[in-house]
């Protein structure tokens, strides 16, 4: 029998369903060391070294770990492959090495995936890694900023303001990014300026005959007399319509261009909370969430990523569901890959997608099911729309110039005046 050990309950049940008898999987239910709760533990005089111990809340965990790993020939520590999964990873081969003498270090195995499925825990068991300390020490820093800053900053929080409140590494730093937001706004002096439209019907001339209107059509003032239209205050925004509503308007141009958009890379992490917050308005704790639970129950990739990158098994499943669903029109010759943003991103990650492209939302009797639903249709269609054809549009650009009359002796000013209407018509894609 092999042990492996995951960090939640719902991940070790999601394993269990493909993994077969061979195997047992036993959870930490999150970190079983930390910083103790009642003394700082962080030697500041000797290289900042915390001083964790095992959290009391996991010791049964810990016990149930320590009786499976006894009895297994391997024991393959699988939590996330993120700087907080590598610290538990550590923290789990650390207790089993306390355990006995009956347990070997080189028993001891760390595996990594990106997606829980079969191939790919059948694939990382068959490819074992050391555990990486890099990641291990990104941890440790991360907590003990955590706890010099809201150890240090929090009671004089208490003292100057009220008690009950909490300073952070991330949070004290937002509220200062905040603060000097808000002092530029407040210091910022607003400038007047005016916007004039004009609504003109399209007559049967030649020019415009084949403009996509519906005959009545805004045009925007964007000249005056061959100079840029700023308008800054109403006098002057009174004179101008007064000539305009005395003016003649003759289509000067009309241009055509085919613009072609690109479908949107898929998910990271950041992106997948914005348009969390933008579609849905969830909080980006709330989106990160359900999107925990997605990965646990195998359904998508890990999703705290900052790379685009794709697999290119995942794109050659995609491109054959594009072309089997939707036809060729809308399959590109090429597959789509794209660059990462950041200069940090890390490229062996993978963007957030599905991981099975057919494979339909199945999460039962849970608070997250619904909500779980509309994530997941989510990443699935920014997925899919990734590898597809691009859209193309027709775009065109009217440009109308407006005279006074001469009739119109009493216009209050003479000039000529540009105005501009454009807009866009999906045609599809190129094919």
């Amino acid at each position: 029998m092999n042990l492996i050990v995951v960090e939640s309950p719902t991940k070790a049940r999601t394993l269990s369903r493909f993994l077969g008898s061979e195997y047992d999987v036993e959870a930490t239910m999150g970190h079983i060391k930390d910083l103790p709760k009642s003394e700082l533990a962080v030697d500041i005089e000797h290289n900042f070294e915390p001083d964790y111990v095992v959290v009391e809340k996991k010791k049964d965990s810990i016990k149930r770990i320590k009786e499976n790993a006894l009895k297994a020939s391997n024991i393959y520590i699988a939590t996330d492959p993120d700087r907080e999964g590598e610290a538990i990873a550590q923290h789990v081969k650390e207790i089993l090495r306390d355990t006995q003498n009956d347990i070997r270090e080189t028993n001891v195995l760390r595996i990594a995936f990106h997606e829980i499925t079969r191939d790919a825990v059948e694939d990382a068991i068959q490819h074992p890694r050391s555990i990486d300390k890099n990641l291990v020490d990104a941890q440790i820093a991360r907590r003990v900023l955590d706890r010099l800053v809201g150890y240090k900053l929090s009671p004089l929080l208490w003292k100057k303001v009220r008690r009950g409140l909490s300073a952070g590494r991330v949070q004290s730093v937002t509220v200062r990014l905040i603060v000097e937001r808000e002092r530029e706004i407040e210091a910022f002096k607003a400038e007047e300026y005016w916007e004039i439209f004009s609504e003109v019907k399209k007559l049967s001339t030649p020019e415009v005959k084949d403009v996509p209107t519906s005959g009545v059509f805004v045009v925007k003032l964007v000249r005056i007399d061959d100079k840029k239209a700023e308008i800054k205050n109403e006098v002057e925004a009174g004179k101008v319509v007064s000539d305009l509503e005395k003016s003649d308007y003759k289509v000067l141009d009309v241009r055509k261009k085919e613009v072609r958009k690109s479908p949107y890379p898929p998910f990271t992490t950041s992106t997948m909370t914005q348009a969390g917050a933008r579609i849905f308005g969830w909080s980006a704790k709330r989106t990160m969430s359900i999107a925990q639970r997605l990965y646990e129950e195998g359904l998508i990739t890990y999703h705290r990523t900052d790379s685009v990158n794709l697999a290119s098994a995942a794109v050659s499943k995609v491109r054959d569901y594009i072309e089997k669903n939707y036809g060729k029109n809308y399959l590109p010759e090429r597959s789509r890959f794209f660059k990462k943003t950041s200069r940090l991103a890390q490229e062996a990650h993978e963007a957030v997608r599905p991981t099975d492209v057919n494979t339909k939302f199945e999460i039962r009797n849970s608070k997250f099911e619904k909500d779980g639903e509309r994530l997941y249709e989510l990443i699935w269609k920014r997925f899919v729309a990734c590898q597809m054809e691009y859209c193309v549009f027709d775009e065109t650009v009217i440009d109308v110039e407006a005279r006074t009359t001469p009739e119109a002796k009493d216009a209050p000013t003479s000039g000529v005046y540009g105005l501009r209407a454009s807009g866009r018509t999906s045609t599809g894609n190129k094919r």
